[in-house]
């Protein structure tokens, strides 16, 4: 298994299951905001305040495109990764991809005091959660290998639940 992809909303965890995934695994592991930040040497809200969305979508598309080219990583993607469909190529040919499904609710709770994230600077953050998740959950359906249902369990059960299902998808 080369590359393991976690894709879903942001506040789904991505980052801290893949860490733990990654650890447990002896893979090298990879945030694609982070890695966007250190190529570009600025915050994701200032590439968005001076490219706007369209000019990080470029980024993100480029990162990704590199990162799965590696064997032995884990990454976890930012949660707009699946609005292209170049991108959901990429995904759907260079890895296992894994849907961290976690509920409106929940991402809410978890990003609302979150400053970081420019797609929530706006009036009704939380129904811009909901919006944007009604619009991308049939993107990431559309490309996961494996669907994990997330939210209140701790991440490193997630990690195990991942974990069995890629020993199962390994013996198919």
């Amino acid at each position: 298994m080369s590359c393991l992809i976690l894709i879903g909303m942001m506040g789904a965890g991505k980052t801290t299951v893949g860490k733990e995934l990654a650890r447990r695994r002896g893979m090298r592991f990879v945030d694609c905001d982070q890695e966007i930040v250190a190529r570009t040497g600025v915050s994701i809200p200032i590439i968005f305040e001076i490219e706007g969305e369209e000019g990080f979508r470029r980024r993100e598309s480029l990162v990704l495109d590199d990162l799965t080219q590696e064997s032995g990583i884990v990454i976890a993607t930012g949660g707009g990764i699946v609005l292209a469909p170049a991108n959901r190529a990429v995904l759907s040919q260079r890895g296992v991809v894994i849907y961290l499904d976690v509920p409106p609710q929940i991402l809410w709770e978890r990003t609302r005091h979150d400053r970081n994230r420019p797609l929530l600077q706006v009036a009704n953050p939380r129904r811009r959660i909901e919006e944007l998740h009604r619009a991308r959950d049939p993107l990431y359906r559309e490309v996961a290998d494996l669907i994990v249902e997330g939210g209140r369990g701790n991440p490193g059960a997630m990690v195990r639940q991942i974990e069995k299902a890629l020993l199962t998808l390994q013996k198919s």
